[in-house]
């Protein structure tokens, strides 16, 4: 993406014959990885035509790759919209796992998701999140978002029980962890539609997610 807010890259220009080809030449634009390519690409058509009114076809053909290449990167259409988010949250599960174990358990979640947030490049905020009205993303992202949500909600769940042998049973450590991305949720957003001088994602994180671990510390 072109900016530190989020916004959408210039237009691409294609070569006219074999739109899908693998070796299309793009012209205007700097070589890059196709994934990348692809997300600008889709950036700008659905800022052009919509989310709903882009197809998946139409984002390859505007990256000048094929409709395989595509799903080689991405499983579905809404996952462009996370490109950013999926490979930082990916680091979630090791933080934990490299976390003291000295450490209080909730320290240890709080401290294992602000590394997760302080690793993400403060240049990349997701357009999806700072264009959702003007791309139509909404519906997809919430529920997109809900998948990601749940999926990571059981990597925090999992992490409290093993500390806690079991004694904090499941109810317990699946409440915590929604409360915890919930509110890491909360922060994203504020975060990327706080514009240029937005501080560092971590900060904003720590701010959200030090209350509800420190709410929580007593009964784990």
């Amino acid at each position: 993406m072109g900016s530190g807010d989020g916004g959408p890259p210039g237009p691409i220009r294609f070569r006219k014959e074999d739109p899908l080809s693998e070796n299309t030449v793009q012209v205007g634009r700097p070589r890059r990885s196709s994934k990348r390519t692809l997300e600008e690409a889709a950036a700008e058509l659905f800022l052009e035509q919509t989310y709903a009114g882009t197809t998946v076809d139409q984002i390859a053909q505007r990256a000048g790759v094929s409709r395989n290449t595509f799903f080689n990167y991405f499983g579905s259409k809404s996952d462009v919209l996370w490109i950013d988010f999926d490979e930082t949250l990916a680091r979630l599960a090791d933080e934990l796992a490299a976390a003291d174990a000295t450490e209080p358990v909730m320290d240890a979640v709080r401290n294992a998701v602000v590394r997760v947030a302080r690793s993400h490049p403060g240049d990349r905020v997701p357009w999806a999140l700072t264009q959702v009205d003007l791309m139509g993303t909404r519906e997809d992202l919430e529920a997109s978002g809900l998948r990601r949500l749940m999926k990571q909600s059981t990597v925090i769940r999992d992490f409290i029980q093993r500390r806690t042998d079991g004694s904090a049973g499941v109810l317990l450590p699946q409440a915590i962890a929604f409360a915890v991305l919930g509110a890491a949720a909360a922060a994203a957003g504020v975060w990327a539609n706080a514009g240029v001088g937005r501080r560092p994602l971590a900060d904003y994180v720590d701010e959200a997610v030090g209350p509800v671990c420190a709410g929580f510390a007593d009964a784990v």
